[in-house]
């Protein structure tokens, strides 16, 4: 084995532990958009920064991943069938090494179908492409996958196993299954299990443990994981078996407290009142509205109405307790005061003979005021009269 394909292998089955957690969403090359793969680049953005390797097809890779994740990728290159033809088995290799390296892809993964009707046409297939793929250092995955008439046993897979290898892939994926043990020590090169149907949290990281205590070197696991209702918390749990070497309790414990604190999250968001508005949540930003009205001024009405009546009954209290259109006692100032004769409203004496500045009003003068009200009398009878003459204002 030269240095690189020792190199690309490392990318997928990770040292000093020689365990790999491989995230497969390739379902769509025979399935199309099946549950929770509707939308591949959605499905795979969160989940790409805790898998070791990423198993796609060249469409999704191009269209939905980020190249800047610098995730390895196991490129899915046969394919043909769809879910509603005849016969899954009867898959050709759909992509050349050379667009697989213009990709950067770290291995070439494809199914053969030992025991169904193109048995023959799959195996001679992956030799072919073991050919191709290995003048360029390139590893080969092979698929090992049943025909419908055929059981998940030991026999069966140990059978496909040993073929896959046989015709020199370097990685086998496979099924789990009773006595896997002999599975794994009749096949030459690293064995990892595919994760299969969607089934319970608990029994998939049963399922994990369980394969790699019977000598898989790790899982590639799909439907598990990215149709759980926390498939970040779910993928971590996986991982936790694999690298960490957790038991399925433990790690089923850690997918609990990570899919609470996921749960915590998004209820903190939904009683948030969705996005923010203006810095605040919606939510608050309403009850606020609600409490004061919208604002003005930079404060809500209620707040403002609020202080301008306790200003106006402060204002009061400092001038004695007058009311509104009550006259205010001679003598005195706004604040209730005395204000010394020959001052001014600031209380500095103001020299004689100089104008009182604009805006500012006269001392009350008794005399003047008691001939003023005559005046007004008088103007008054005139006019209920009917036309008296009016006499002139004095000077």
């Amino acid at each position: 084995m030269d240095w690189g394909l020792k190199r690309r292998m490392a990318d997928i089955v990770r040292q000093p532990g020689g365990r790999a957690v491989m995230l497969a969403v390739d379902h769509g090359y025979f399935l199309g958009p099946t549950e929770r793969l509707e939308n591949p680049a959605r499905t795979v953005r969160p989940l790409v920064q805790h898998c070791d390797s990423l198993m796609l097809t060249r469409g999704v890779l191009r269209a939905c991943v980020n190249p800047n994740s610098r995730v390895p990728v196991v490129l899915r290159v046969s394919g043909g069938p769809s879910i509603i033809g005849e016969d899954l088995s009867d898959e050709q290799i759909t992509v050349g090494i050379r667009d697989a390296l213009r990709l950067g892809a770290s291995a070439l993964a494809m199914s053969v179908f030992v025991g169904a009707r193109h048995e023959r046409q799959t195996v001679v297939n992956l030799g072919r492409l073991v050919d191709e793929a290995e003048e360029y250092g390139v590893p080969v995955l092979a698929v090992t996958a049943v025909g419908k008439e055929m059981a998940r046993d030991a026999r069966y897979l140990s059978l496909a196993c040993r073929m896959a290898a046989e015709q020199g892939a370097r990685i086998v994926k496979t099924y789990y299954c009773e006595g896997f043990e002999r599975v794994v020590e009749s096949c030459p090169v690293p064995v990892i299990i595919a994760g299969g149907k969607k089934i319970g949290e608990r029994s998939a990281l049963e399922l994990t443990a369980s394969a790699v205590a019977a000598g898989a070197v790790g899982v590639d696991m799909g439907r598990n994981i990215w149709q759980s209702d926390h498939p970040v918390a779910m993928i971590k749990a996986v991982r936790s078996i694999v690298h960490d070497k957790r038991t399925a309790a433990e790690a089923y414990s850690l997918y609990g407290q990570l899919a609470r604190q996921e749960g915590r999250g998004a209820g903190a968001a939904q009683e948030g009142g969705g996005p923010r508005q203006g810095g605040r949540p919606q939510g608050r930003q309403q009850d606020r509205l609600q409490k004061g009205g919208p604002r003005q001024g930079g404060r809500p009405q209620g707040r403002q109405q609020d202080r301008l009546q306790k200003g106006g009954q402060q204002q009061r209290q400092q001038q004695g307790g007058r009311e509104q259109g009550q006259p205010r006692p001679q003598g005195q100032g706004r604040q209730g005061q005395p204000r010394p004769q020959g001052q001014g409203r600031q209380g500095q004496p103001r020299p004689q003979g100089q104008p009182r500045p604009q805006g500012q009003g006269r001392q009350a003068d008794p005399k003047k005021n008691q001939m003023q009200n005559v005046q007004g009398g008088q103007k008054d009878r005139a006019a209920q009269g009917g036309g008296g003459q009016q006499e002139a204002a004095p000077p």
